[in-house]
């Protein structure tokens, strides 16, 4: 009697530590599949957010360049068209986009075959495009942009010259631009842009098709870089394990929720669909679940509320699915 007690007492034992235990099998998923963008589908198109709504513009669909435009609105879990109001530019992609004070900004990109350097305001409340001053660099496509203290920023990319380091700001009360200091270390193309608090990031892409492994942060307030962490860290030569990987890539997308980043997509030695998180408190890396769909490159990030977006891109074709990403932790 008491072995046969001794052992139900072991079983319950074993139950209850084992409920306890959550296989990384078994936690929520951070991707759930969220409404189709409506658009056709696209990769490498241009974006700015206005009022916690995601406005999307042009791109190329693998046989066009495209001028619509499409605004997501995360309340409605919907998209609209934006009426009849196309870009008013050449259609384009690899463009860059950013908002200043309720209005957008596209401008750069190529068509294919000629780079631009022309840009224009878009105004929410009329639905209307008007054309601001012409960025002052080189024509280029695969540039970065940004907002803030009350500017747009805008730099790098790629030019008939060859990849470009240059940053400007825009002032849109006086529809100006300004050479800001240059992006330190080495030019680059299609690199990632993210911004937390005061901060805005710049890392990876590639310098004469090379993914390069530095991250760099801007501070709009006094016009300075700072080198951080680079993404790579040799597990070999790395004592604590939990922080080794290599995030080096071109084309990906990123999105903030609370005091951290994420980045997944993009081109490593092929298209990737990992995704991590950047702690810049300790100004590293950690990895969480895989993208939800489709890995691929050229997509838009971005963030609302607590959650972050992830749409179009393409992987040999082209998409038109829209992810939701929730962090687990």
């Amino acid at each position: 009697m008491i072995k046969k007690l001794l052992t139900a007492s072991l079983m319950l034992t074993i139950l209850l530590f084992g409920s306890c235990k959550k296989d990384k099998d078994d936690e929520p998923k951070e991707w759930v599949k969220g409404s189709d963008f409506e658009g056709p589908p696209r990769s490498a198109a241009a974006s700015f957010i206005i009022d916690e709504k995601i406005y999307i513009v042009g791109g190329f669909n693998g046989e066009k360049r495209l001028k619509d435009v499409w605004m997501y609105d995360p309340k409605l879990t919907n998209w609209f068209k934006i009426g009849e109001v196309d870009f008013p530019g050449d259609a384009r992609n690899y463009a860059v986009g950013f908002s200043v004070a309720g209005k957008g900004y596209i401008g750069t990109g190529t068509d294919g075959t000629n780079s631009f350097k022309d840009f224009y305001q878009f105004t929410p409340e009329t639905k209307q495009w008007k054309k601001i001053a012409d960025f002052p660099g080189d024509a280029r496509y695969g540039a970065v942009a940004f907002s803030g203290s009350g500017k747009g920023y805008v730099g790098s990319g790629t030019s008939i010259n060859g990849d470009l380091k240059d940053f400007y700001s825009y002032n849109p009360t006086a529809d100006s631009w300004t050479q800001i200091t240059s992006l330190p270390g080495t030019k680059r193309a299609y690199a990632f842009i993210f911004t937390l608090g005061e901060l805005t990031y710049i890392g990876s892409g590639s310098n004469n098709g090379a993914n390069l492994r530095d991250l760099w942060s801007y501070n709009t307030a006094n016009d300075t870089w700072t080198q951080k962490n680079d993404i790579f860290r040799d597990a070999q030569n790395e004592s604590n394990k939990d922080y080794h990987y290599d995030l080096s890539r071109r084309s990906a997308v990123t999105f903030t929720i609370g005091n951290k980043a994420y980045l997944t997509g993009g081109i490593t030695s092929g298209i990737t669909g990992t995704t991590w998180a950047y702690d810049p408190g300790i100004d590293l890396w950690k990895q969480h679940q895989d993208f939800g769909g489709v890995a691929r490159e050229g997509a838009i990030g971005f963030e609302i509320g607590n959650k972050g977006y992830v749409t179009i891109g393409k992987n040999g074709s082209y998409f038109d699915d829209l992810w939701i990403f929730t962090p687990n932790k």
